[in-house]
């Protein structure tokens, strides 16, 4: 899951070395650990103003959302982008910064993130 992402953003890779160097031991890794980290990593960038190859970055997210299992879609929802929405408040990014990169199913989870904070899960 990470080796396309880790391609696409080399500056994420000290902070993938340090998640290894905690979790490398667990019979299965918290991916959710490491994309919150990730989460945080690409907003600390996009308030460093810094978005040099978010699209590839983004194409990723996209990939885990077309191509990957149930587990690696969710992830990429749950772990990611409600991780971006969740800690922008705290960064002073806002949450919709981030929307120009996101592909088309990355677009629906992200919506659909929204309506369930908003309380409205079954809104189309």
């Amino acid at each position: 899951m990470f080796e396309p992402l880790l391609a696409a953003d080399p500056s994420f890779q000290p902070r993938w070395n340090a998640f290894l160097a905690d979790w490398g031991d667990e019979p299965e890794l918290p991916f959710y650990l490491a994309l919150s980290s990730l989460a945080e990593h690409l907003l600390k960038r996009l308030g460093d103003k810094d978005t040099e190859g978010f699209g590839r970055i983004f194409n990723v997210v996209e990939r885990w959302h077309t191509e990957g299992d149930a587990y690696v879609r969710e992830a990429a929802s749950i772990g990611l982008l409600e991780a971006l929405q969740d800690k922008s408040g705290g960064s002073g990014i806002r949450p919709t910064t981030v929307e120009p990169w996101l592909g088309r199913e990355s677009e629906r989870s992200w919506r659909m993130l929204d309506r369930f904070w908003e309380g409205n899960a079954s809104a189309p």
